[in-house]
């Protein structure tokens, strides 16, 4: 959750106006600044000053504040209907003793003029149980509505009895194209942004700017913030932003790469075909060369189980354990922590045995699907689930594999039409060439029937 879904309060804002001198006051002072002092900003930071002021400013989170929406409603309610105190504070600095006193202002408010009080706590989870406890009483009783704002999990970081008394609304990453309205408002507003100062952001600077973010506003506006001010003005008054000056403010050096051009598919290409080529050193460059200039781990992930199956296959079943494993432990633990992850899956696959064979056993079926007409399955391996299907014949002639030596028997599994055919040929690379000696062994070796036992009880589709 994010602090950036609320403004400061009026006290804090009435605040900040006393401290600005009069008009006239002002006037003078700027006269006697000199120019460049004139061009500073101001003193809070872009991505404060930016803030949303109203909820139709606000940018990303339609789940929550879209048309209709549970958030946009209970705003509306609280804000307009009930008109209430609005009394921030930060669970990193504050402690019991600021907790009982804007406890006291909000009974105070409530028995003055029953005017109710939202309590909202930054960063909650910092606060310990007791700290959450002392919230608890009255939370319960109706003297403050409380609004935390977490990073954490809250089923880990805020305590169950305080936990069961409040409606958990998740906030989900901005997407590049919410962040990009974000940022061409900074650039725009005159007021609160850099409009007056006549930036213009170069196309492959805002693109860098927006992708190494990492979906995060404040990131991208401070990052935006010290670029402009680092750019000086030319001739014309502009300040054209290019895309070193946004390197330099995001300490980032960007890769020329385009996520939906043919940069994006001749990388992922050289990623695949070197892990095939049983490169190591190769896999992980292009790896790295894709992760670096912030590709979606996650479609890397997808690649990687994709080759594990394809071109590893049965050769190395555990290469499908290890790619879906780098894809769980980036989607646990994020990036940039799970990059190790997908470069040891990557490197697990580029040095594994190699076989196609299951990718074109496949392909095999599919073109068998294809071309011809649907095939019946065989009387013998149909369930006979009634008494007429028993009539019928289904399940006559079953062979039960357990009951013979090796737990194998040779019988017909395949449609008539296709009792001799072969679509998987198991090559002689890695656990294959196990395989390889067990379909031979059960052909050379299989054993007659022991005494007959009958079929095995039928007690519904899935039967033995």
């Amino acid at each position: 959750m994010s602090m950036d879904m609320f403004e400061l309060p009026a006290e804090e804002e009435k605040a900040e106006e006393e401290k600005v001198p009069p008009a006239e006051e002002q006037k003078a002072e700027e006269e006697k600044a000199p120019k460049a002092e004139k061009e500073k900003a101001p003193p809070a930071p872009l991505a404060t000053r930016i803030r949303p002021a109203t909820l139709d400013d606000f940018v990303g989170q339609q789940h929550l504040i879209g048309a209709g929406r549970v958030l946009r409603k209970l705003a509306y309610i609280i804000a307009g209907a009930t008109e209430s105190h609005f009394s921030p504070i930060s669970a990193v600095s504050a402690g019991v003793n600021d907790l009982r006193r804007l406890i006291e202002g909000a009974k105070g408010r409530l028995q003055m003029t029953q005017q109710r009080t939202i309590l909202f706590i930054d960063e909650i989870h910092r606060f310990n149980k007791a700290q959450q406890d002392a919230i608890l009483p009255f939370v319960e009783d109706g003297t403050v509505t409380l609004i935390g704002a977490t990073t954490e999990n809250p089923s880990f970081e805020v305590i169950s009895p305080l936990l069961s008394r409040c409606q958990v609304l998740t906030l989900n990453p901005l997407n590049q194209d919410e962040l990009k309205v974000i940022v061409t408002r900074a650039l725009k507003d005159k007021m609160r942004g850099l409009g007056g100062l006549g930036v213009e952001l170069d196309a492959d600077a805002l693109n860098h700017l927006l992708t190494m973010s990492n979906s995060d506003a404040r990131i991208a506006l401070n990052a935006l913030e010290i670029a402009a001010l680092a750019t000086p003005p030319d001739e014309t008054g502009k300040r054209r932003v290019a895309l070193a000056t946004i390197e330099d403010a995001l300490q980032h050096k960007a890769v020329r790469y385009d996520k939906g051009g043919e940069k994006h598919f001749d990388l992922i290409s050289a990623l695949h075909k070197s892990m095939r080529g049983s490169d190591p050193n190769a896999a992980l460059y292009w790896l790295a060369v894709m992760l670096e200039a912030g590709e979606d781990p996650l479609y890397i992930a997808r690649r990687l189980v994709r080759f594990a199956s394809e071109d590893v296959g049965m050769a190395d079943p555990q290469a499908l354990v290890i790619a879906m494993a780098a894809q769980q432990a980036v989607h646990f633990i994020g990036m940039p922590e799970g990059n190790l992850a997908l470069a040891e899956a990557a490197v697990y696959l580029a040095t594994a045995p190699k076989s196609n064979s299951l990718y074109q056993a496949y392909s095999n079926v599919q073109e068998e699907i294809k071309l011809s007409s649907d095939k019946s399955v065989p009387l013998h391996l149909r369930n006979p689930v009634t008494s007429l299907m028993k009539e019928m014949g289904y399940g006559e002639g079953y062979k039960y594999a357990h009951d013979y030596p090796a737990h194998f028997v040779p019988q017909q599994h395949l449609p008539d039409s296709l009792q001799d055919r072969q679509f998987y040929t198991p090559s002689e690379q890695g656990y294959e060439k196990q395989i390889i000696s067990r379909l031979k062994a059960w052909l050379r070796d299989f054993g007659k029937p022991k005494e007959h036992k009958g079929n095995p009880p039928e007690t519904g589709p899935d039967v033995k």
